[in-house]
């Protein structure tokens, strides 16, 4: 009798190239596998803490932005206050959620541009927590004016509506007068991200600010040029620093403006910060933000040298966490630093010269301590847990995962250290494995150092994220819940991942909870959405680790 093709069709395991029959919520990803849809908020929440820089594997950098900018921008139209709130809570959270500002910032300007009153006013509340630098609100005008501009004589200007010019003027106005002084003088002006030049100055002339005494009204005076610097440094302690630290001429004038002024670096001149005893001095005054960025440079011109007290004091700094957490460090941040750090060279412009340090091993120590401290203080969820981490080739040979323009690795690596923590916090109750299109031994242990992490090679195969579920059956491991960290691209297996969790489910662990962590902001997901017992999560979101345990833990 010939073989009837009608039979093959099988709603408890499907090939991952085809749909399940009977089902119209599966789409088609960019591997031909069929996943599913994530919701407008999972695939806002993506966007704003992911990023599209470098595009992904199957994706180029401008379809996936112009994917992402659809989503946020519908969104803010439809829930413009909710978006703000979103964007404030990724920007503004101890630690931030993002590695980066820029996607919860550019979400604020979609809002502004396109958000009905209640999300504009949302704007205005949030923007100075969430722009908490000139940088940042440089981030926010560039953004905005993109959406909204007008065309001059010169090129194009911002539309500078009422409701827009109210909104900057918060930046000045809601927060303590000599804290807005002292971001001011830290940066007067900085580029938006399309590289124009943004001043406060004209910020200050397009919003129209109002003061209400006089140490406010001498401030936006003296940002707009019409206030002496004698005038403003009578009203603002914050100015009276800076005018004084930017007097000093010597390494001498400044060591005694750090120390009794307690200036932060951006303050000096560019002349005295060559000098190793002035950096010596800043070691123990300037933000911790500060502290790590110019680790290399600090062991680069000698401040930094094996046992020194400077040593001490700077190992005590980056692990403690009152001081990372006050500083809101993401641990993408200390993960880039230490990178960057124990490399020994680096040549961030490219038409400067090549510079070069010998890294001392007890800072690299500290700055592995800090990676984890960064995360804040996560209780173990007590559950069993297997993490996979997706090693195909589209994680390997994918985009680079970027932080303001800098290389962090590419997926797999940073996947690979997100499962790290987990891997510290669960302890033996957490198994780490890598999976293609087989599963294989994972290197990472408690033990595991981010720098071999870095260096980790991958498989590099296809993609079959049914592997998890189906290698605990067949080892008999009774687990409470999965941990995938994935670009949800999955396509070669003969059953979908939903399927095989609900074949775990009923031979196994009947409430065996799944959380999927992407790392490319493509919109899918490889679980079923209607199911209570999965989560989807932005993989280097930094609240990941406690929102993972405190998922795993509700589980009975």
């Amino acid at each position: 009798m010939p073989r009837d093709p009608l039979s093959t069709l099988n709603v408890t395991k499907t090939s991952q190239s085809r749909p399940v029959p009977g089902r119209t919520d599966q789409v088609k990803n960019n591997a031909g596998g069929y996943v599913f849809e994530k919701s407008g908020w999972d695939k806002l929440t993506d966007a704003l803490v992911l990023g599209t820089c470098g595009g992904s594997y199957y994706v180029g950098e401008d379809k996936l932005t112009a994917d992402v900018v659809a989503v946020v921008t519908d969104m803010a139209k439809a829930h413009g206050t909710e978006v703000a709130e979103l964007a404030n809570d990724i920007s503004s959270a101890i630690p931030p959620r993002a590695p980066s500002p820029r996607g919860a910032l550019f979400a604020l300007a979609a809002v502004s541009a396109f958000g009905d009153p209640a999300g504009v006013q949302a704007v205005k509340r949030v923007l100075s927590t969430s722009a908490r630098t000139t940088d940042h609100f440089s981030m926010f005008f560039g953004y905005r004016k993109q959406f909204k501009n007008k065309r001059t004589a010169h090129g194009v200007a911002p539309m500078a509506s009422r409701a827009y010019r109210s909104a900057m003027s918060s930046w000045f106005l809601a927060a303590d007068v000599n804290d807005v002084a002292f971001r001011a003088c830290k940066a007067m002006q900085r580029k938006t991200p399309a590289g124009e030049t943004f001043a406060l100055r004209d910020a200050v002339r397009i919003a129209h600010p109002v003061g209400e005494t006089p140490a406010r009204k001498a401030l936006l005076g003296w940002l707009a040029g019409d206030v002496t610097d004698e005038a403003a440094a009578r009203e603002l302690p914050a100015v009276d620093k800076f005018l004084r630290a930017k007097a000093v001429t010597t390494p001498r004038e400044a060591i005694r403006a750090v120390t009794e002024l307690r200036v932060p670096w951006e303050f000096l001149p560019s002349n005295v910060l060559a000098d190793k005893d002035v950096w010596e001095a800043l070691v123990h005054t300037i933000g911790i933000t500060a502290l790590i960025r110019n680790l290399a440079k600090m062991t680069r011109i000698g401040t930094i040298r094996p046992l020194t007290s400077v040593n001490s004091a700077v190992i005590k700094r980056l692990t403690d966490p009152e001081q990372l957490a006050k500083g809101r460090i993401h641990p993408m941040t200390v993960y880039l630093a230490l990178k960057v750090y124990a490399a020994g060279t680096s040549q961030p412009d490219p038409k400067a010269a090549r510079t070069y340090w010998t890294p001392v091993t007890d800072i690299s120590d500290a700055l592995e301590e800090s990676y984890h401290l960064a995360f804040g203080h996560t209780e173990p969820s007590g559950k069993k847990l297997l993490v996979a981490v997706d090693s195909s080739g589209s994680m390997v040979m994918s985009r680079q995962v970027t932080f303001n323009g800098a290389n962090l690795g590419n997926p797999y690596q940073v996947a690979s250290a997100m499962a790290l923590t987990l891997k510290r916090i669960e302890g033996p109750n957490a198994h780490v494995i890598d999976v293609d299109t087989s599963v294989h031994q994972s290197t990472i242990s408690r033990h595991t150092r981010l720098s071999e992490v870095q260096n980790s090679g991958a498989s590099g195969g296809g993609t079959n994220l049914s592997l998890p579920f189906e290698y605990a059956q067949a080892a008999g491991l009774a687990v409470d819940g999965f941990v995938v960290f994935t670009d949800n691209e999955t396509w070669h297996g003969g059953s979908h991942p939903f399927q095989s969790l609900a074949a775990y489910r009923q031979r196994t662990s009947p409430h065996a909870r799944v959380a999927v962590a992407s790392m490319v902001p493509n919109g899918y997901s490889v679980m079923e959405q209607n199911d209570p017992g999965v989560i989807n999560m932005a993989g280097v979101d930094a609240s990941l680790p406690l929102a993972v345990t405190g998922f795993m833990r509700d589980n009975g």
